[in-house]
């Protein structure tokens, strides 16, 4: 594990810097994942130290129970795929028990090249899904030997996810369930809403086809990505767009996406 190794690090660092000159040229998407180890049937010694290329895997690993989580691409980078990693960023990933990334992040062959051989390297589904996020959480756990922790923040978040419904449902316009139409990456907030789901869009521009197809179920809300919008999908239909918000913030905690959701969609209901 990355406590008890032994590392020469200036001259690490110097061999992940000359790996990070050979591969800038190809930063293509790289979907294969490293082959996880045999799931453990108890807690560790001590929690994993975790490198995560952003906040979203960061939040999921911190759900499941790791307590030292690093990140890599800055919360403030609004389309994280967009992000090319330092020479730093990947020296940090040398020293880490897991490494965490999604498949799509153009960059997941920089980050696995340069965590060696010591780190376990782990593609995360990304999906705010409440059931495939509790899903990817008690998966991650069962990798950490971290269960305990990761029960106790499941049930935190079945309680509060109730709530957040229950109070969703009781501010519908007139008291019915609102139609929306949603980009792909965020029919998870509809789910929330309880909201009728007519039509998903996206990641690319909405077509005249799609614009004319979206616009014939009358929808009262556009839940739009915020991280990657490509402007007013359905504009002089009446029905009001937000802007869903997908990645947690510096403070990984995964439950504020969903109560940042939940505020967002009841102001623009109130407003539609």
């Amino acid at each position: 594990m990355a406590r008890t190794r032994v590392r020469n690090s200036s001259l690490l660092a110097l061999t992940l810097i000359a790996g990070l000159a050979l591969t800038s040229t190809g930063c293509g998407g790289d979907t294969e994942s490293g082959s996880a180890p045999s799931a453990s049937s108890g807690a560790k010694d001590s929690p994993p130290v975790v490198v995560a290329t952003t906040t979203w895997e960061a939040a999921l690993a911190k759900a499941a129970g790791a307590g030292d989580v690093q990140v890599i691409v800055p919360q403030s980078v609004q389309h994280a795929p967009d992000y090319d990693p330092r020479p730093s960023d990947l020296v940090a990933v040398a020293d880490a028990d897991y490494v965490l990334y999604a498949p799509f992040e153009p960059y997941a062959a920089k980050i696995k090249e340069a965590a060696g051989s010591d780190a376990e390297l782990v593609e995360v589904a990304l999906d705010n899904d409440a059931d495939k996020a509790k899903a990817e959480v008690a998966r991650l756990a069962q990798l950490f030997g971290t269960q305990d922790a990761a029960a106790r923040w499941t049930a935190s978040f079945d309680s509060e996810y109730a709530a957040l419904q229950k109070g969703l449902k009781a501010k519908w316009p007139q008291g019915k369930q609102p139609t929306v139409v949603a980009q792909v990456f965020t029919t998870w907030a509809a789910k929330l809403a309880g909201a009728e789901l007519a039509g998903t869009f996206g990641p690319e521009a909405v077509t005249a086809k799609q614009l004319s197809e979206l616009s014939r179920t009358k929808p009262r809300l556009v839940l739009d990505n915020a991280h990657m919008t490509t402007g007013t999908v359905l504009p002089d239909s009446g029905a009001e767009q937000v802007e869903i918000v997908n990645y947690p913030g510096t403070d990984l905690d995964l439950l504020a996406v969903y109560r940042e959701a939940a505020k967002t969609v009841e102001t623009a209901m109130a407003a539609s």
